[in-house]
Protein backbone atom coordinates (compact mmCIF):
# COMPACT_ATOMS: atom_id res chain seq x y z
CA UNK A 1 0.00 0.00 0.00
CA UNK A 2 1.25 3.65 -0.54
CA UNK A 3 3.22 4.66 2.75
CA UNK A 4 1.30 7.37 3.31
CA UNK A 5 -2.09 6.14 3.61
CA UNK A 6 -2.34 4.72 7.45
CA UNK A 7 -5.44 4.75 9.56
CA UNK A 8 -4.94 6.38 13.21
CA UNK A 9 -5.44 9.20 15.05
CA UNK A 10 -3.99 12.13 13.01
CA UNK A 11 -4.74 15.73 12.88
CA UNK A 12 -6.47 17.49 9.50
CA UNK A 13 -3.06 18.62 8.05
CA UNK A 14 -1.74 15.07 8.87
CA UNK A 15 -3.99 13.76 5.95
CA UNK A 16 -1.55 11.99 3.25
CA UNK A 17 -1.22 14.76 0.61
CA UNK A 18 -1.86 12.25 -2.42
CA UNK A 19 -5.27 11.52 -0.83
CA UNK A 20 -5.93 15.23 -0.34
CA UNK A 21 -4.99 16.51 -4.07
CA UNK A 22 -6.05 13.17 -6.13
CA UNK A 23 -8.89 11.48 -4.68
CA UNK A 24 -12.30 12.22 -4.60
CA UNK A 25 -15.28 11.86 -2.34
CA UNK A 26 -17.08 10.36 -5.39
CA UNK A 27 -14.34 7.92 -6.37
CA UNK A 28 -14.09 6.87 -2.93
CA UNK A 29 -18.14 6.07 -3.38
CA UNK A 30 -17.74 4.00 -6.81
CA UNK A 31 -14.84 2.21 -5.25
CA UNK A 32 -17.29 1.21 -2.50
CA UNK A 33 -20.13 0.26 -4.90
CA UNK A 34 -18.02 -1.85 -7.33
CA UNK A 35 -16.55 -3.87 -4.21
CA UNK A 36 -19.60 -4.10 -2.45
CA UNK A 37 -21.85 -5.89 -5.58
CA UNK A 38 -18.65 -6.81 -7.70
CA UNK A 39 -19.73 -5.11 -10.36
CA UNK A 40 -18.92 -2.09 -12.79
CA UNK A 41 -22.08 -2.67 -14.03
CA UNK A 42 -23.94 -2.68 -10.87
CA UNK A 43 -21.95 0.19 -9.30
CA UNK A 44 -23.04 2.21 -12.51
CA UNK A 45 -26.71 1.56 -12.62
CA UNK A 46 -26.63 2.14 -8.53
CA UNK A 47 -24.91 6.02 -9.01
CA UNK A 48 -26.58 6.63 -12.17
CA UNK A 49 -23.48 7.25 -13.91
CA UNK A 50 -22.41 5.33 -16.97
CA UNK A 51 -20.12 2.94 -17.16
CA UNK A 52 -17.00 4.41 -18.95
CA UNK A 53 -16.94 7.12 -16.37
CA UNK A 54 -16.90 4.29 -13.37
CA UNK A 55 -14.18 2.70 -14.80
CA UNK A 56 -12.68 6.29 -15.23
CA UNK A 57 -12.82 7.23 -12.06
CA UNK A 58 -11.47 4.30 -10.56
CA UNK A 59 -8.58 4.43 -12.46
CA UNK A 60 -7.70 7.68 -11.35
CA UNK A 61 -8.24 6.26 -7.87
CA UNK A 62 -5.77 3.34 -8.36
CA UNK A 63 -3.54 5.53 -9.97
CA UNK A 64 -3.72 7.98 -6.97
CA UNK A 65 -3.35 5.02 -4.40
CA UNK A 66 -0.16 3.46 -6.46
CA UNK A 67 -1.30 -0.01 -5.97
CA UNK A 68 -3.37 -2.30 -8.06
CA UNK A 69 -6.68 -2.13 -5.96
CA UNK A 70 -9.50 -4.74 -7.93
CA UNK A 71 -9.09 -7.89 -10.03
CA UNK A 72 -11.23 -9.76 -11.71
CA UNK A 73 -12.28 -13.42 -10.89
CA UNK A 74 -13.86 -15.11 -13.59
CA UNK A 75 -16.99 -12.73 -14.20
CA UNK A 76 -16.63 -10.94 -11.04
CA UNK A 77 -14.61 -8.05 -9.93
CA UNK A 78 -12.91 -8.51 -6.77
CA UNK A 79 -10.34 -6.52 -4.29
CA UNK A 80 -7.14 -7.06 -4.64
CA UNK A 81 -4.81 -7.15 -0.84
CA UNK A 82 -5.04 -3.14 -1.09
CA UNK A 83 -8.00 -3.14 -2.02
CA UNK A 84 -9.62 -4.99 0.75
CA UNK A 85 -7.94 -2.52 3.16
CA UNK A 86 -8.89 0.58 0.75
CA UNK A 87 -12.74 -0.59 0.91
CA UNK A 88 -12.54 -1.42 5.10
CA UNK A 89 -11.59 2.03 5.85
CA UNK A 90 -13.83 4.02 3.12
CA UNK A 91 -16.49 1.87 5.24
CA UNK A 92 -15.91 3.06 8.55
CA UNK A 93 -15.55 6.68 6.55
CA UNK A 94 -19.26 6.71 5.43
CA UNK A 95 -20.46 5.40 8.32
CA UNK A 96 -18.61 7.95 10.17
CA UNK A 97 -20.08 10.48 7.65
CA UNK A 98 -23.62 9.11 8.36
CA UNK A 99 -23.36 9.08 12.34
CA UNK A 100 -21.93 13.09 11.76
CA UNK A 101 -25.53 13.34 9.24
CA UNK A 102 -27.63 11.71 12.35
CA UNK A 103 -25.74 14.27 14.87
CA UNK A 104 -26.01 17.34 12.83
CA UNK A 105 -30.51 16.35 12.31
CA UNK A 106 -30.74 15.90 15.15
CA UNK A 107 -29.51 19.49 15.90
CA UNK A 108 -31.63 20.96 13.35
CA UNK A 109 -34.93 19.23 14.44
CA UNK A 110 -37.11 17.93 11.24
CA UNK A 111 -36.60 21.53 9.55
CA UNK A 112 -34.41 19.31 6.85
CA UNK A 113 -32.90 16.01 6.34
CA UNK A 114 -33.45 12.80 4.65
CA UNK A 115 -35.34 9.37 4.53
CA UNK A 116 -34.36 6.65 3.10
CA UNK A 117 -36.55 3.90 2.25
CA UNK A 118 -36.47 0.40 0.55
CA UNK A 119 -39.19 -2.07 0.12
CA UNK A 120 -39.99 -5.47 -1.16
CA UNK A 121 -41.83 -4.64 -4.90
CA UNK A 122 -45.31 -5.53 -3.37
CA UNK A 123 -44.69 -3.12 -0.98
CA UNK A 124 -45.30 0.09 -3.95
CA UNK A 125 -48.54 -0.37 -3.25
CA UNK A 126 -48.53 1.62 -0.10
CA UNK A 127 -45.44 3.13 0.89
CA UNK A 128 -45.99 5.89 -1.41
CA UNK A 129 -49.40 6.91 0.01
CA UNK A 130 -47.23 6.61 3.73
CA UNK A 131 -44.61 9.42 2.20
CA UNK A 132 -46.92 11.46 0.97
CA UNK A 133 -48.74 11.64 4.03
CA UNK A 134 -45.47 12.08 6.04
CA UNK A 135 -44.35 14.77 3.46
CA UNK A 136 -47.70 16.39 4.59
CA UNK A 137 -46.28 17.05 7.81
CA UNK A 138 -42.50 17.50 6.79
CA UNK A 139 -42.32 18.94 3.71
CA UNK A 140 -38.56 19.81 3.75
CA UNK A 141 -37.53 16.38 4.14
CA UNK A 142 -35.84 14.68 1.14
CA UNK A 143 -37.19 11.20 0.38
CA UNK A 144 -35.67 8.61 -1.62
CA UNK A 145 -37.54 5.00 -2.11
CA UNK A 146 -36.29 2.53 -3.52
CA UNK A 147 -38.22 -0.55 -4.93
CA UNK A 148 -36.77 -4.05 -5.62
CA UNK A 149 -37.25 -7.55 -4.72
CA UNK A 150 -36.56 -9.30 -1.33
CA UNK A 151 -33.16 -10.54 -2.04
CA UNK A 152 -31.92 -7.11 -3.44
CA UNK A 153 -33.75 -5.10 -0.52
CA UNK A 154 -32.12 -7.86 2.30
CA UNK A 155 -28.70 -7.27 0.31
CA UNK A 156 -29.30 -3.43 0.98
CA UNK A 157 -29.66 -3.49 4.61
CA UNK A 158 -26.47 -6.17 4.79
CA UNK A 159 -25.02 -3.17 3.56
CA UNK A 160 -26.73 -0.10 5.69
CA UNK A 161 -27.78 1.71 2.47
CA UNK A 162 -30.87 2.70 4.04
CA UNK A 163 -32.31 4.00 6.76
CA UNK A 164 -35.40 1.64 6.92
CA UNK A 165 -36.71 -1.13 4.90
CA UNK A 166 -40.27 -2.31 4.37
CA UNK A 167 -40.96 -6.19 3.82
CA UNK A 168 -44.00 -8.53 4.24
CA UNK A 169 -41.26 -11.36 5.34
CA UNK A 170 -39.32 -10.85 7.91
CA UNK A 171 -35.21 -11.56 6.50
CA UNK A 172 -34.20 -14.86 8.70
CA UNK A 173 -30.94 -14.28 7.61
CA UNK A 174 -30.27 -11.56 10.25
CA UNK A 175 -30.61 -12.17 13.69
CA UNK A 176 -29.43 -8.85 15.01
CA UNK A 177 -32.75 -6.90 13.31
CA UNK A 178 -35.41 -4.69 14.95
CA UNK A 179 -38.84 -5.38 13.43
CA UNK A 180 -41.68 -3.26 14.07
CA UNK A 181 -45.40 -4.35 12.79
CA UNK A 182 -46.82 -1.74 11.49
CA UNK A 183 -50.05 -2.80 8.90
CA UNK A 184 -51.95 -5.86 7.70
CA UNK A 185 -50.72 -7.67 4.46
CA UNK A 186 -53.92 -9.41 3.95
CA UNK A 187 -52.77 -12.49 0.65
CA UNK A 188 -55.95 -12.90 -1.08
CA UNK A 189 -57.30 -15.54 -4.07
CA UNK A 190 -57.79 -13.24 -7.42
CA UNK A 191 -59.65 -14.16 -10.60
CA UNK A 192 -61.99 -12.41 -12.99
CA UNK A 193 -65.36 -11.92 -12.25
CA UNK A 194 -66.54 -13.82 -15.04
CA UNK A 195 -65.11 -17.18 -13.75
CA UNK A 196 -66.67 -19.76 -12.45
CA UNK A 197 -65.92 -20.04 -9.11
CA UNK A 198 -66.27 -15.94 -8.70
CA UNK A 199 -70.20 -16.59 -7.91
CA UNK A 200 -69.54 -19.48 -5.02
CA UNK A 201 -69.93 -18.34 -1.28
CA UNK A 202 -67.44 -21.21 -0.27
CA UNK A 203 -64.56 -22.93 -2.33
CA UNK A 204 -62.34 -26.35 -1.08
CA UNK A 205 -58.45 -25.81 -1.68
CA UNK A 206 -58.92 -29.12 -3.35
CA UNK A 207 -61.60 -27.40 -5.89
CA UNK A 208 -58.92 -24.67 -6.57
CA UNK A 209 -56.03 -27.26 -7.15
CA UNK A 210 -58.45 -28.43 -10.27
CA UNK A 211 -57.62 -25.20 -11.88
CA UNK A 212 -54.36 -23.51 -13.71
CA UNK A 213 -52.35 -21.12 -10.62
CA UNK A 214 -50.04 -18.50 -11.64
CA UNK A 215 -47.22 -18.02 -8.88
CA UNK A 216 -44.47 -15.03 -7.91
CA UNK A 217 -41.43 -16.04 -8.73
CA UNK A 218 -39.21 -18.57 -6.43
CA UNK A 219 -37.63 -16.42 -3.44
CA UNK A 220 -41.03 -14.80 -3.27
CA UNK A 221 -42.54 -14.67 -0.21
CA UNK A 222 -45.66 -14.26 -1.64
CA UNK A 223 -45.30 -17.58 -3.04
CA UNK A 224 -43.53 -19.31 0.13
CA UNK A 225 -47.05 -18.39 2.01
CA UNK A 226 -49.37 -19.73 -1.13
CA UNK A 227 -47.51 -23.04 -0.87
CA UNK A 228 -47.34 -23.48 2.58
CA UNK A 229 -51.20 -23.22 2.78
CA UNK A 230 -51.38 -26.07 0.08
CA UNK A 231 -48.16 -28.50 1.34
CA UNK A 232 -50.13 -28.34 4.98
CA UNK A 233 -53.30 -29.50 2.84
CA UNK A 234 -51.27 -32.16 1.31
CA UNK A 235 -52.89 -30.58 -1.94
CA UNK A 236 -50.47 -29.76 -5.45
CA UNK A 237 -51.40 -26.92 -7.30
CA UNK A 238 -51.33 -26.62 -10.93
CA UNK A 239 -48.63 -24.40 -11.32
CA UNK A 240 -49.14 -23.29 -14.79
CA UNK A 241 -46.80 -19.49 -14.81
CA UNK A 242 -44.59 -18.01 -12.96
CA UNK A 243 -44.10 -14.20 -12.99
CA UNK A 244 -42.24 -11.63 -11.49
CA UNK A 245 -44.57 -8.60 -11.05
CA UNK A 246 -47.81 -8.35 -9.43
CA UNK A 247 -49.16 -6.12 -12.74
CA UNK A 248 -48.09 -8.76 -14.72
CA UNK A 249 -49.97 -11.61 -12.33
CA UNK A 250 -53.25 -9.19 -12.68
CA UNK A 251 -52.78 -9.35 -15.98
CA UNK A 252 -52.54 -12.83 -17.32
CA UNK A 253 -55.15 -13.22 -14.70
CA UNK A 254 -57.68 -11.53 -16.67
CA UNK A 255 -56.86 -13.30 -19.39
CA UNK A 256 -57.99 -16.34 -18.34
CA UNK A 257 -54.54 -17.95 -17.94
CA UNK A 258 -54.45 -19.18 -14.08
CA UNK A 259 -55.80 -18.07 -10.32
CA UNK A 260 -53.21 -16.57 -8.70
CA UNK A 261 -52.80 -15.26 -4.84
CA UNK A 262 -51.30 -11.99 -4.47
CA UNK A 263 -51.25 -8.96 -1.13
CA UNK A 264 -54.59 -7.25 -1.04
CA UNK A 265 -52.74 -4.09 -1.25
CA UNK A 266 -52.09 -4.92 -5.24
CA UNK A 267 -55.63 -4.43 -5.61
CA UNK A 268 -56.25 -1.23 -3.81
CA UNK A 269 -56.33 0.78 -7.01
CA UNK A 270 -59.19 -1.06 -9.05
CA UNK A 271 -60.55 -1.46 -5.62
CA UNK A 272 -64.06 -4.19 -5.76
CA UNK A 273 -65.04 -2.37 -8.72
CA UNK A 274 -62.33 -3.76 -10.60
CA UNK A 275 -62.42 -6.74 -13.55
CA UNK A 276 -60.82 -8.59 -10.26
CA UNK A 277 -62.40 -10.27 -7.78
CA UNK A 278 -61.81 -11.92 -4.58
CA UNK A 279 -62.33 -15.85 -3.83
CA UNK A 280 -63.57 -17.27 -0.61
CA UNK A 281 -61.05 -20.29 -0.28
CA UNK A 282 -60.77 -21.97 2.76
CA UNK A 283 -57.45 -21.26 4.37
CA UNK A 284 -57.31 -17.89 2.85
CA UNK A 285 -57.03 -15.27 3.35
CA UNK A 286 -53.84 -15.19 4.92
CA UNK A 287 -53.18 -12.87 7.26
CA UNK A 288 -50.20 -11.53 7.10
CA UNK A 289 -48.20 -8.36 8.68
CA UNK A 290 -46.29 -5.70 7.11
CA UNK A 291 -42.84 -5.00 8.94
CA UNK A 292 -40.21 -1.91 9.23
CA UNK A 293 -36.81 -3.92 9.97
CA UNK A 294 -33.61 -1.73 10.54
CA UNK A 295 -30.38 -3.63 11.36
CA UNK A 296 -29.64 -3.48 15.51
CA UNK A 297 -27.08 -1.37 16.82
CA UNK A 298 -27.52 1.03 13.56
CA UNK A 299 -28.30 5.34 14.73
CA UNK A 300 -30.97 5.96 13.75
CA UNK A 301 -31.24 9.74 12.52
CA UNK A 302 -34.61 11.71 13.98
CA UNK A 303 -36.32 11.39 10.59
CA UNK A 304 -36.05 7.74 10.48
CA UNK A 305 -37.23 7.93 14.37
CA UNK A 306 -40.20 10.17 13.58
CA UNK A 307 -41.32 8.13 9.87
CA UNK A 308 -41.26 5.02 12.26
CA UNK A 309 -43.22 5.96 15.01
CA UNK A 310 -45.67 7.85 12.26
CA UNK A 311 -46.09 4.50 10.12
CA UNK A 312 -46.84 2.28 13.40
CA UNK A 313 -49.46 5.52 14.36
CA UNK A 314 -50.60 4.49 10.66
CA UNK A 315 -52.06 1.10 11.19
CA UNK A 316 -55.15 1.44 12.42
CA UNK A 317 -56.34 3.35 9.91
CA UNK A 318 -54.48 2.04 7.08
CA UNK A 319 -56.27 -1.53 8.20
CA UNK A 320 -59.95 0.20 8.81
CA UNK A 321 -59.50 1.90 4.98
CA UNK A 322 -58.67 -1.87 3.18
CA UNK A 323 -61.81 -3.19 5.69
CA UNK A 324 -64.28 -0.78 4.31
CA UNK A 325 -63.24 -1.84 0.53
CA UNK A 326 -62.87 -5.38 1.29
CA UNK A 327 -65.05 -6.15 4.63
CA UNK A 328 -65.08 -9.96 3.86
CA UNK A 329 -61.53 -9.83 4.06
CA UNK A 330 -61.65 -8.72 8.05
CA UNK A 331 -64.85 -10.36 8.53
CA UNK A 332 -63.64 -12.82 11.00
CA UNK A 333 -61.16 -9.80 12.84
CA UNK A 334 -64.25 -8.04 13.27
CA UNK A 335 -66.57 -10.66 14.15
Amino acid sequence: MHKGFEVGPQAASEIPEFIVRHTTMRQLQIFEAIVRHGSFTRAAEELFLTQPTVSMQTKKLTDAFGLPLLMQVGRQVRPTEAGEVVYSTIREMFTSLNNLDVALSEIQGLKRGRLRLAVVSTAKYLAPELLGKFNELYPNIELSLKVSNRDRVIERMANHEDDLYIMGQVAHEFDEVEVHPFAPNPLVVIAPKTHPLAARSEISLAELAEYPFILREPGSGIRDATLRVFDAAGIEPKIKMELGSNEAIKHAVLAGLGLSVLSLHSMTLEGPQGPLGLLNVSGFPIMRQWFIVHPKGRMLSLVAKSFLEFAISEQARMRDSMADQWPAVFADERA
